[in-house]
């Protein structure tokens, strides 16, 4: 995927049929909705660029921001707070006033997929939107929440998703730019404790450390 072809974001984007598809679908069932390409959150000169994997159908699809507005953005927001990059412990909505510091939120796929589960096309097609903003970033730090943003991550640096084998608290050198793995702060990982506080604040601690 050639960064140089696409822009950081595109929020008429209609390159994956089926994405395209069932968004038309979600905007006559949820008129309120956001229900379109969602925007990164953060400045674009921050250090530290966290990855997700997708907008989740009542959470960033609904708000247009983000791990905005369901289970999976709770313990995210409030680590954020707690370690420096954030204004407030919660994201509500996209016209909370809540800032990001030093910090910037975006997905491997910027549409809702039905059933959360994007195509390996969709990731690839969508996979230079993310080329093109690490680019533009330069960031100092990446957090891939999960593999399949690990996996986008590798793609959008040209390298072999082989390369670099994904594992919570996994530390990767990517010329110049240090991607840290966590597992997905999702309500499955965090209820079943995959994903505890305790682990999840000790790679922001890390990041501070790199960052410093």
């Amino acid at each position: 995927m050639q960064a140089d072809s696409f822009p950081v974001f595109d929020p008429d984007c209609r390159r994956c049929p089926r994405l395209a598809g069932f968004l038309e679908d979600v905007r006559v069932k949820h008129a309120d909705y956001h229900a379109a390409p969602v925007p990164s959150f953060g400045p674009l000169d921050a250090r530290l660029l966290i990855v997700g994997l997708a907008p989740g159908m009542h959470g960033a699809n609904a708000t247009g921001r983000p791990f905005t507005g369901d289970y999976a953005g709770v313990l995210l927001y409030e680590t954020l707070h707690q370690y420096g990059f954030a204004t407030g412990p919660e994201s509500v909505s996209a016209d909370d006033g809540l800032q990001l510091l030093d910090c910037r939120i975006t997905n491997a796929v910027k549409c809702l997929p039905p059933q959360n589960k994007p195509t390996t096309e969709e990731i690839r097609t969508c996979n230079g939107f993310l080329a093109a903003e690490m680019d533009a970033m330069q960031p100092r730090v990446i957090l891939a929440l999960g593999k399949i943003a690990h996996d986008a991550v590798l793609r959008a640096r040209g390298l072999p998703l082989s390369s670099l084998r994904f594992a919570h608290g996994a530390e990767h050198d990517l010329d110049g730019m240090r991607l840290i793995d966590s597992y997905h702060c999702s309500r499955y990982n965090t209820q079943t404790r995959r994903l505890t506080p305790a682990m999840f604040g000790e790679l922001f601690a890390r990041i501070r450390t790199h960052l410093e």
